[in-house]
């Protein structure tokens, strides 16, 4: 069975949830496709101390102020969790919940999105699936020859299943950072990064970040000097738990080991690490497979766009995937100014 509506939003995190409250402001009909089985988008799936950058006030999508958490300056994934949810219900989505949309494809005037719940039909799409189920692992020598434990950041969820073990964290951005701080006190930690950490200043929050972003596409709009964005300030939010580590000498790191070996890690002086397991904090990859079938990669699998259009499929708009779809579209308070611009957009297109 194919239904039909004007736009398909796939993806029902943060980014979609953005889209379908500016769509439903606008008038135009549309369905939010989420292959979860429940609210929160990639939220309800990371790891247990995992906090924000930012108080709530400054983690909110458009429209409702995300509430304090009592005790905590800066809330935990499972406060987000249950305000992205309350956000649905508020709102009213049109959330489809369990169903993943397996590829998009044109049909005549239409774009028509495949499920494992049956197609839809629509004048325009709103890819909004994020990063969070393309985990990307860098090619190192002795991978596949390691025999402990190896897992990427999507997999990691506490400290106590590591209890007394000699794990190496790989990685020098915010999840490699806060991953070996929560492990530290409960594990032997080595972490490792290709290049020495960058902290943020400790007054350096989601705030700023969300402002450096901003100027940076304003900056590049106006055809002024490139500010580096947040590229510019560093690679680590010290945020309290990093912070407290970093501070008592527990948060060190080492340089990048050339490879792996049967049980750990060895480095270009011949140094050796035993290791009963690597946790790889490593990054992600648009997760853009289901956009497949519209031909619209480069050579480089990148997918060109005019801010969140892409330019060579007018009906398609990607959101949320990071700066190169918006200024911190890949965080709460950001995204929401990329999805109000790309809706306005299918509004004209659609009527």
């Amino acid at each position: 069975m194919t239904e039909q509506t004007d736009v398909v939003v796939v993806g029902g995190g943060q980014a979609g949830l953005a889209a379908g409250y500016h769509l439903r402001r606008l008038g135009i009909e549309h369905v939010i496709l989420d292959a979860c089985a429940a609210p929160g988008g990639a939220w309800q799936h990371t790891w247990d101390s995992l906090r924000l950058f930012s108080p709530a006030a400054y983690s909110s999508l458009p429209g409702r102020l995300m509430p304090v958490q009592e005790g905590q300056p800066y809330p935990g994934a499972a406060h987000v969790v249950d305000y992205l949810a309350d956000y649905e219900k508020r709102y009213e989505l049109p959330v489809r919940h369990g169903v993943r949309v397996a590829a998009v494809h044109r049909d005549a005037t239409f774009l028509r999105a495949e499920t494992d719940r049956g197609d839809w039909r629509a004048r325009a799409v709103i890819s909004a699936t994020g990063t969070w189920g393309r985990p990307f692992l860098p090619v190192v020598p002795g991978r596949g020859e390691f025999t402990g434990r190896q897992l990427h950041t999507v997999q990691y969820r506490s400290p106590a299943e590591f209890a007394g073990q000699r794990v190496i964290v790989v990685g020098g951005g915010n999840s490699g950072a806060q991953i070996a701080a929560d492990l530290t006190g409960h594990a032997h930690v080595t972490w490792v990064t290709r290049r020495p950490p960058r902290y943020l200043a400790d007054d350096i929050d989601g705030r700023a970040l969300f402002d450096a972003a901003t100027a940076r596409r304003r900056a590049l709009d106006e055809g002024r000097t490139d500010t580096g964005g947040v590229a510019s300030l560093g690679d680590i939010v010290a945020v309290p738990p990093v912070r407290a580590a970093r501070d008592t000498g527990l948060l060190t790191a080492k340089p990048m080991f050339t490879r792996l070996t049967a049980t750990g890690a060895q480095w270009a002086d011949g140094t050796r690490s035993e290791a009963d397991a690597v946790i790889w904090c490593t990054g992600f990859r648009p997760a853009l497979t289901h956009l497949a079938g519209l031909r619209l990669r480069g050579t480089r699998g990148h997918i060109a766009t005019d801010r969140t259009r892409a330019a060579d499929e007018p009906r398609l708009h990607l959101l949320g995937y990071g700066d190169w779809t918006g200024p911190a579209s890949a965080t709460l308070i950001g995204v929401g100014r990329t999805a109000r611009e790309a809706t306005r957009e299918l509004a004209l297109l659609i009527r």
